[in-house]
């Protein structure tokens, strides 16, 4: 491969928020919640410290040597997961969870879905969020599965 051949690479940061919530379907009853969720269900929520990588990707630039800046990249962090959910309760302080419940799974679709209004088209390659040290959940912006 010559010098002026593009090179791909992928490159991640993480960051760490403190946020509560309550596993909880509005389209199940109390005892279908209590039963599915179990503790989750707790009506007075519980919390975890979340850990939340981001990884994009694209050409390195051959001037700069980078794939982006981390600065930037540490930005558009702050903005889009940082800011709307760090010492929040998801379930009361983030509108989109008043009708999602908040689930790991969701908490990932909500910052892939605020971080591909910030970052450049085609950059954000994965999402990985961390509810505790055995409970992980990567998104890479499927929508859905055809059935």
């Amino acid at each position: 491969m010559s010098p002026r051949s593009a090179r791909l690479a992928r490159l991640s940061r993480s960051v760490t928020f403190s946020a509560c919530h309550r596993l909880h379907s509005k389209s199940l009853s109390d005892e279908q919640n209590l039963q599915l969720f179990g503790k989750c269900n707790n009506p007075n929520g519980h919390g975890h410290n979340y850990k939340v990588t981001v990884t994009v990707r694209g050409e390195i630039d051959p001037v700069s040597g980078m794939v982006m800046n981390l600065t930037d990249l540490k930005e558009y962090m702050q903005e889009a997961i940082m800011e709307p959910l760090d010492h929040k309760n998801l379930d009361k302080d983030v509108p989109y969870f008043s009708e999602v419940v908040s689930t790991t799974e969701n908490v990932a679709v909500f910052i892939w879905d605020n971080l591909q209004k910030l970052l450049p088209q085609g950059v954000l390659y994965k999402v990985e969020v961390h509810e505790t040290e055995q409970n992980v959940v990567v998104y890479k912006g499927e929508e859905t599965i055809v059935k």
